[in-house]
């Protein structure tokens, strides 16, 4: 996941790595609202006060992080279950930027499973790797039959203002999703920002290039082959951004995006989701009503 709920500080002065958890579990009420039904999280992690959003019945959460950023030594995992009838987006208020090394690195681990009638939608703001950072996320879906999930990672090429840009050491980012207990997505980034910084490049995105990655799960990606939003975010392809969209193998879409920068990433990702609402009435839910 470009842009994690990984949000962390460590070896800096500050004390002892952190080793945070998030795990969160969202059901039903009986009048339909969608509540934490379960929640537990240590340093880094803290939650935002719910809001429960009338219109699009879905229940907001933005996972704050009270530190700097990501630091070397750090190792943290979280986990997000979403009940059947129940709804949940998660966010994050800011980007997460991965700190400077001296030689070690940093780890996250995440994993989204969703039920069956479930909803889940992930979207954080951008991870930002620093000049010297390594860093490894690793994200596993489990989307049951029937379920729904829009997940969007983001990532951009480093601190531009500070002449970071394409500066990392190693970015390592392995997605993998199931649903209904078949594997139809395997990904892994592994990256030097030099790397990158080529196929930014080759896709003619220029020095600042931005990248996002969505997967879209829904019941009703496997009835429609040929749906009228694909065609409508293909549209917003042109010149300097590239957007693709492809099936996946069993009720499910990938959707790419490279952005000459993070403000034209941050609009495309707008405009994809306002498309996307149009058919999938959850995304009608605004993550920056907190």
């Amino acid at each position: 996941m470009t842009g994690s709920l990984s949000l962390s500080a460590g070896a800096d002065g500050r004390g002892a790595n952190f080793s945070g958890h998030l795990t969160l579990r969202a059901a039903p009420r009986p009048d339909g609202r969608t509540i934490l039904a379960a929640q537990s999280f240590r340093a880094p992690y803290h939650l935002s006060k719910p809001y429960w959003d009338a219109t699009s019945r879905v229940l907001l959460v933005q996972v704050v992080n009270p530190t700097a950023g990501i630091l070397e030594g750090d190792r943290l995992e979280s986990a997000i279950t979403i009940d059947a009838a129940a709804a949940l987006l998660v966010t994050t208020p800011s980007a997460s930027r991965v700190f400077k090394m001296k030689g070690g690195a940093a780890e996250c681990r995440q994993h989204f499973s969703v039920a069956r009638d479930g909803w889940l939608e992930v979207m954080p703001e951008p991870l930002v790797p620093h000049r010297g950072s390594s860093y490894r996320q690793v994200t596993t879906v489990d989307v049951a039959a029937g379920g729904s999930l829009y997940f969007v990672d983001q990532l951009t090429a480093g601190r531009i203002g500070h002449g970071e840009a394409w500066g990392w050491e190693k970015l390592c980012l392995e997605l993998d999703v199931c649903v209904g207990g078949e594997r139809v997505l395997r990904e892994r980034l592994d990256q030097s920002g030099a790397g990158l910084k080529a196929l930014a490049a080759w896709a003619g995105s220029g020095p600042a290039a931005c990248f996002a990655n969505a997967i879209l799960i829904s019941p009703d990606a496997a009835t429609e082959p040929k749906p009228a939003w694909r065609f409508e975010v293909a549209a917003l392809h042109r010149e300097g951004l590239w957007v693709g969209v492809s099936a996946l193998r069993a009720g499910g879409w990938s959707l790419k995006i490279v952005s000459p920068d993070a403000v034209r990433l941050r609009q495309a990702l707008r405009d994809v989701r306002t498309i996307l609402a149009r058919s999938f009435p959850r995304l009608s839910c605004d993550p920056r009503k907190l």
